[in-house]
């Protein structure tokens, strides 16, 4: 059975983006080879154009749709980063955006998400309540759901990222990304393997909410108990029907990793490699803290930094 993603679709979504996104640089962080014990390389999307990697599905997903949806206008639910990519790249599009966010969202993604043009809806606590009242305004007003992760449109605007490592790293060894709902993981892993099958391809998740880890043991999708973390922005209980086959079949490993070693990631994804990132960007480091990455010290391993939208306030309490 085919994939519902394939490298061709990543490559049309990067034509599609060409100026309409940083490719954002591949840094050598040379100060972080020590202490993780190989060559460490950061793609930093913390410094795309809303902050985060999310612009780039958004934007894919946007051009892709009928002029009758674009007229009708989109709805997104987001804890954040996809909002303001929705938000961004709707405004460019001349699309109306509606995006529902929790009530506890950091304020800064809220500011952010309306300084771009969206409606924001502040709605729940958790995705589920979220999707629940996305799904009434659908019923009501016909707007298109632009999924945060669940989507062949979207995941393939997310693979461009690993064109990008492509591109700038041929003969990388690793690649490292961080694991909410499974788009940018998936769409990575579709760019890596389909360009170089040698590269392992590495999904970590929080080991409050294991979603993916459970599914693979079972080897069917599972839904795990919604549970408390510090990377706030890979909060979700179950797997996409997208997402889910191109994991299973195209990722080498998925691992989890404590709270703890977020925090203690992004401290020297700050200090030694001079990006300030949110904690759900850091998830990759801390596995490799947690000796959870398997590379020699000759080796090439990147870490995909996914976003750096963080409250100052919120920075501050966590360095603390």
């Amino acid at each position: 059975m085919s994939l519902p993603v394939n490298l061709n679709d990543v490559k049309k979504a990067a034509a599609e983006l060409k100026g309409k996104i940083k490719h954002t640089p591949l840094l050598r962080a040379e100060r972080m080879d020590d202490q993780l014990g190989f060559k460490v390389f950061l793609k930093p999307e913390n410094l795309q154009l809303t902050g985060s990697f999310k612009i780039r599905g958004a934007s894919n997903k946007i051009a892709n749709l009928t002029a009758e949806e674009k007229a009708k206008g989109i709805i997104a639910s987001s804890s954040g980063n996809h909002a303001q990519g929705v938000a961004f790249a709707a405004n460019r599009a001349g699309v109306r955006a509606i995006v529902v966010m929790p009530e506890n969202a950091p304020q800064t993604k809220i500011d952010g998400t309306a300084r771009y043009g969206a409606e924001v809806i502040l709605h729940g606590f958790d995705s589920i309540e979220r999707y629940k009242k996305l799904y009434q305004l659908v019923d009501e007003q016909g707007y298109t759901v632009v999924h945060s992760f669940n989507d062949p449109h979207l995941i393939a605007g997310q693979g461009t990222v690993g064109l990008e490592i492509i591109e700038d790293l041929p003969d990388a060894d690793v690649v490292v990304v961080p694991l909410g709902g499974g788009g940018i993981l998936s769409g990575v892993a579709v760019a890596i393997k389909e360009s170089n099958p040698n590269c392992q391809v590495i999904g970590v998740e929080p080991e409050a909410i294991p979603r993916f880890s459970a599914s693979l043991a079972a080897g069917e999708p599972v839904e795990v108990p919604f549970k408390d973390t510090v990377a706030d922005g890979l909060m979700l209980t179950k797997t996409g029907n997208y997402t889910w086959p191109i994991i299973r079949d195209y990722v080498d490993h998925v691992v989890t990793v404590s709270d703890a070693s977020i925090l203690e990631a992004m401290k020297l994804i700050m200090v030694e490699g001079r990006q300030v990132v949110e904690p759900s960007a850091a998830i990759g480091v801390a596995a490799a803290l947690e000796h959870k990455i398997a590379a020699q010290p000759d080796q090439k391993v990147v870490f995909v930094l996914t976003g750096g939208n963080i409250d100052y306030s919120k920075l501050k309490e966590l360095m603390l």
